[in-house]
């Protein structure tokens, strides 16, 4: 998608918005609008695998007739309609009943049709337990469709629901179904709710420049980065994933068959919720991710153990160590120390756990990469520390420092810390880079060429 479809998008997008914000919470449209296009997207990909299975056997139906062809062909053909949907898993991963295709929805809500919300009930809880091959529970838990601001009783409820869908659809009718389209559509529309939105459920939304220095820096050769990128990792975790557009990032950067398997997790439900749909947006089958909700710092990772002599530990989730514990190893007895009973302190570290090329044998391979706030570099106490520790195991392999104001709700300048399990000894490279930047009136921004340039130093 150009950048001009993407402002074009872009307009068409905040003028629903707008129109819709006298019905909503302000943070409502967002949930609204990528749900509905999620559901669009599955709606389009399950009708066009269908079409592509039968063939001339696809019905067409009349100017006059407003039912999706889909809904006639399985009203004809109850007996076929297990068999087809069979196929079709095989195929795309993915089904959905006529009766809840966006094309059907999007006419009951033209229509205003009276059974409009319950039928939207039913299809979300259709697509969450039954069109997937796993289920994909609470994908669609923050929207409201009873929500008593949408009027005082279920009829107005149900008319303002009709309303708020006509409009998303009328909206986003002109666009593209391409999942290339949708895939970049839904990361322009978090990142733009992120900028606008302050302290809400994307307050700590990554930058796509800084998702991209460590997407480029994690597909290198891991001792020998001089050698160029990998063309096959076997598995990417984000210990706070966020909308999981960082793993996606990777993704892009690597290729569409590059990774073996996508870990993740995040604490806002919200953005749990937007995560799985995200990944599903992009291409992605339900069985090459896993995502899951909860606090990394409280909800307990996989650890690092050994089952028998001379074999190398594999990530498992099980109980007994944070994910914390293993990215800097603080259990008891290492002497790095956690400052985690301060607040400030577990969210600070909670949304700066970034990337790590898990479920990798503990080797020369394993590494973690993480942006976190410039003062770790120097601040004393627990931080000095753990810091010191680091040091002298010698997982610090190198030190990226960026410019301040980069993100969306924070102005300070962060680094980009890249740690090794086994690295060269006394070797620590520092890169500066907090000059270079092109200065935007809200923010501050990296350009491809400084990104460039900051890969380039890294790599040689």
């Amino acid at each position: 998608m150009t950048q001009e479809q993407l402002n074009q998008l872009g307009k068409t997008l905040w003028s629903i918005d707008d129109d819709l914000h006298g019905a909503m919470n302000a943070e409502d449209p967002l949930d609204y609008m990528l749900s509905f296009l999620f559901l669009r997207d599955l709606s389009d990909n399950y009708e066009a695998a269908v079409q592509k299975e039968l063939g001339p056997n696809y019905l067409t139906v009349s100017s006059e007739d407003c039912r999706a062809p889909l809904s006639v062909w399985y009203a004809d053909n109850v007996a076929d309609v297990p068999e087809l949907e069979k196929q079709i898993r095989c195929k795309v991963h993915d089904v959905i009943h006529p009766d809840y295709l966006w094309s059907s929805i999007y006419e009951r809500a033209r229509t205003q049709d009276a059974e409009l919300r319950q039928t939207l009930e039913c299809g979300f809880q259709y697509i969450e337990n039954e069109s997937f091959a796993s289920s994909c529970q609470s994908l669609f838990s923050e929207i409201n469709l009873s929500f008593e601001k949408h009027g005082p009783t279920p009829a107005e409820r149900n008319k303002t629901l009709c309303i708020i869908i006509a409009k998303i659809a009328e909206g986003i009718a002109q666009f593209s179904t391409a999942r290339d389209m949708l895939g970049n559509t839904y990361k322009y529309l978090i990142g733009q709710f992120a900028a606008g939105a302050g302290k809400k459920n994307v307050e700590f939304y990554t930058p796509q420049t800084l998702s991209t220095i460590l997407s480029r820096i994690v597909t290198l050769d891991s001792q020998e980065p001089v050698t160029g990128q990998k063309t096959r990792l076997r598995c990417v975790l984000d210990f706070a994933c966020g909308s999981a557009s960082l793993l996606l990032n990777v993704r892009q950067q690597i290729g569409l068959r590059g990774i073996g398997m996508f870990d993740g997790q995040e604490k806002s439900i919200t953005t749990y919720n937007l995560a799985r749909m995200n990944m599903l947006l992009h291409g992605l089958k339900d069985s090459e991710f896993e995502i899951y909700h909860g606090d990394t710092l409280t909800n307990d990772w996989a650890t690092t153990q050994r089952d028998e002599p001379g074999q190398e530990a594999q990530m498992r989730r099980r109980r007994g160590q944070s994910a914390l514990q293993l990215l800097v190893g603080a259990e008891r007895g290492t002497g790095r120390g956690l400052p985690l009973q301060e607040p400030w302190t577990r969210a600070q570290v909670r949304r700066q756990l970034r990337l790590s090329t898990a479920r990798v044998p503990l080797t020369q391979r394993r590494r973690h990469h993480g942006h976190l706030p410039h003062g770790v570099l120097f601040r004393s106490c627990v931080e000095s520390r753990i810091r010191t520790k680091l040091l002298k195991d010698g997982h610090i392999d190198t030190v990226i420092g960026l410019p301040s104001n980069l993100f969306f709700s924070i102005g300070i300048p962060v680094c980009i810390l890249v740690l090794k399990k086994y690295k060269k000894p006394d070797d620590v490279r520092f890169i500066n880079a907090a000059k270079h930047f092109e200065k935007r009136k809200r923010q501050r921004v990296l350009k491809l060429e400084h990104i460039d340039k900051i890969v380039e130093t890294y790599q040689f």
